[in-house]
């Protein structure tokens, strides 16, 4: 509602969009059904005042019987009305501040400032389609030169799948902690999502372990987007090796590997970014951008992003390995 009604060009628009809204729409089946009622008593009412009769045509009961009755029939029914206004301008007050809690809650959870890795460059864009949003992406350096790349998409928008993204991330963090390797990663999550989440929620997901020294990528893509890595002239999409996660509880992963030679860059991002860019050439498009000397791929691949398109969050990940 708030999103319609913003889109509306001009504060003078905006006042007659406010105007003409129908703000019953807002509340429940019967609450709607009492504020209707109240709306018709008051015209009811104003109708009495003005034939100077409760039942026309008959002039019954006298003039002064007539305005008092109209008149406490009338601010009974802009009582009621008005009750359940403002009951429901409280209770999305508080949802209000609600959304902008998690919104503050998830900042904290999507990494501000990436780790630094001795020999790449990593660079990120995050942007959810609401307050909250249900992409997830994460570095995590471990033991042995190694790093951990994370991506996730949960499945649905909004707070459930805020709720859903920030219960994958403290298990990739617990996990990768423990093991770091991408198929524990990918069975322990899957089983945990098949036990605690409902049963229409499910997330795709890519987990990248990097060797630092030898740019040897060894992943599990479980029904995401292909990540792409790009080297010199060539573009090399990561395939999926398991169906998303929490869909089945017997599901089964494998790992596969490539290689990011020295100058090349992996690209690791979520449908909302395919979804909003119109065209079928992606890869082409986000080859060209990170094979070229502009310096400054984020902007390149944002540029890229068409709004009437942009219907779900977008996230993406660069890792580049340098010369």
């Amino acid at each position: 509602m708030d999103m319609q009604l913003g889109s509306f060009a001009g504060p003078a628009g905006r006042n007659i969009k406010y105007a003409f809204y129908d703000w019953t729409r807002e509340l429940a089946h019967t609450k709607r059904i009492w504020a209707w009622g109240a709306i018709l008593a008051q015209g009811y009412a104003i109708y009495c005042l003005a034939v100077r009769s409760l039942v026309w045509p008959i002039m019954w009961p006298r003039p002064l019987y007539v305005f008092v009755i109209s008149i406490t029939f009338f601010y009974s029914a802009y009582t009621v009305m008005n009750a359940l206004l403002a009951a429901e301008l409280v209770r999305k007050t508080r949802m209000e501040s609600d959304r902008i809690a998690a919104r503050q809650i998830q900042q904290t959870l999507v990494p501000q400032q990436l780790e630094k890795l001795p020999g790449y460059t990593i660079e990120s864009f995050y942007k959810p389609l609401r307050e909250v949003g249900g992409d997830y992406f994460d570095v995590i350096n471990l033991a042995a030169n190694k790093t951990l790349l994370a991506i996730a998409d949960v499945s649905g928008k909004g707070m459930a799948a805020a709720l859903l993204s920030a219960s994958v991330q403290a298990l990739v963090r617990n996990i990768a902690n423990a093991h770091g390797d991408p198929l524990t990663l990918a069975q322990q999550i899957n089983q945990h999502l098949n036990l605690y989440s409902p049963s229409d929620c499910f997330a795709t997901a890519v987990f990248v372990l990097l060797d630092r020294d030898s740019g040897k990528l060894t992943y599990v893509n479980a029904g995401h987007d292909f990540p792409l890595v790009v080297n010199s002239a060539s573009a090399v999409p990561l395939p999926a090796t398991g169906v998303p996660l929490g869909l089945f509880a017997n599901a089964e992963y494998t790992t596969q590997s490539a290689t990011l030679n020295p100058g090349g860059t992996l690209v690791l991002f979520t449908d909302g970014l395919v979804d909003s860019v119109p065209g079928t050439s992606l890869q082409e498009r986000l080859q060209d951008i990170v094979t070229s000397d502009s310096g400054n791929a984020v902007e390149g691949i944002k540029s890229l992003i068409d709004a009437k398109f942009n219907q779900d969050d977008v996230t993406f990940l660069l890792v580049r390995r340098d010369l």
